[in-house]
């Protein structure tokens, strides 16, 4: 009974250690994410800068669209199709 007792509280600390951890490297990555940002603000060409964010935003964003809205044609419709085709092209 101590071993499991053992056991439970060996995996809670380390449950918390593993946050504490995730924690201390969302601290650090908001750290070095707000500084990116004020270095950014304090440039003199901000606005094409934000603009050519926009520009690559859309860009991005009409290519997913794209990806994933258009459904491909049935395989079996373009065998059909394809036999259709070279019917045609003999002649019969």
């Amino acid at each position: 009974m101590t071993q499991e007792a053992g056991s439970d509280r060996g995996s809670a600390e380390q449950a918390v250690l593993l946050a504490a951890g995730l924690v201390d490297l969302a601290v650090s990555c908001l750290g070095s994410a707000v500084g990116s940002v004020r270095g950014l603000l304090s440039r003199s060409d901000a606005a094409e800068l934000a603009a050519d964010a926009q520009r690559d935003l859309t860009v991005r964003g009409r290519l997913a669209v794209d990806r994933y809205a258009v459904v491909p044609p049935a395989h079996l419709e373009v065998l059909a199709q394809s036999v259709l085709a070279r019917r045609a092209a003999d002649g019969g």
